[in-house]
């Protein structure tokens, strides 16, 4: 963690949804006037998405698994490394892991390839980082450590799947079955890896459908936020609940330090939410 050079981290998994906490973070720092470098978890990969097939095929010959979830296909080390020296100078490198070809065309590039590594923007007020290993800790590397602001997004699990499914074969071309395939071949990984980082997170937003989400494989579209629930949990914070409670109608406390909002109040009660946490943040940085 770093006084001076702040960095907050949203953390989920692929297709949980951390997208739209990134906009609402945007939005926050639009709003106090700050500027941020952002950093994207997918940069850390290992492998452009043709050498990540070709890993997959070697693990599974081998009868192994590999999967964007582990450290075999993240650069954890990077990761950490680049967090430090953030906090440390306010300084660093970002580049972009390309998915599509509306964001491949623009550099010349294909999908599933890197464009090159660029310094951050100087002088910026915070490092804001999406992705999935924003709290990662294993036995040689603690990047949770080096965060100020730990949020994790965390659709109930089927939802996630449902997100992911929808995401891949709409935006990204993939198959159904090369999606199941993918959550089959990850599932150890998200286990080991993506699971235990939200008991390190200040705050989770977990969707919580309330129409049938059985299959999520059968599923051909994601549940409206009208049609969920988001239940959200603090730790180690000072939240003024009764003043939530007031400001997003239809909201209770489930359990000690846990609020429950109607789905379409999410960006409204991530905005409340974080927008003081945030200047907490930055009065630090001025004090400091």
């Amino acid at each position: 963690m770093s006084t001076r050079h702040p960095i907050i981290a949203v953390t989920g998994s692929s297709g949980a949804g951390t997208t739209t906490t990134s906009i609402a973070f945007r939005k926050i720092f639009a709003e106090l006037g700050l500027r941020a470098a952002e950093l994207e978890g997918d940069s850390f990969h290992r492998y452009t998405r043709p050498e990540m097939d070709m890993e997959i095929r070697k693990a599974r010959d081998l009868g192994r698994h590999i999967s964007y979830f582990g450290p075999d296909a993240n650069d954890f080390g990077l990761l950490e490394n680049t967090f430090t020296e953030y906090g440390h100078s306010g300084t660093g490198k970002s580049r972009k892991y390309l998915h599509t070809y509306d964001e491949a065309v623009p550099w010349d590039q294909v999908p599933g390839t890197f464009t090159p590594w660029q310094p951050l923007p100087e002088p910026t007020d915070v490092l804001f980082y999406e992705g999935l290993h924003g709290g990662v800790v294993t036995s040689q590397h603690d990047v949770a450590q080096h965060v100020d602001l730990l949020v994790g997004v965390v659709p109930i699990v089927n939802l996630e799947w449902i997100q992911k499914l929808v995401r891949d074969t709409s935006e990204r071309g993939h198959s159904r079955e090369a999606v199941m395939d993918s959550v089959v071949r990850s599932m150890e990984d998200y286990i080991n890896y993506i699971t235990p980082q939200f008991s390190r997170t200040h705050i989770n937003f977990q969707r919580v459908p309330t129409v049938d989400t059985s299959n999520p494989f059968a599923a051909r579209e994601i549940p409206s936020l009208d049609e969920s629930f988001v239940v959200i949990h603090f730790r180690d914070l000072e939240v003024d609940y009764p003043w939530l409670l007031a400001m997003l109608q239809g909201s209770f406390i489930s359990h000690i330090n846990t609020l429950v909002v109607p789905g379409g109040k999410m960006g409204l009660a991530m905005e409340l939410i974080m927008t003081p946490l945030v200047r907490r943040i930055m009065e630090g940085k001025k004090i400091a």
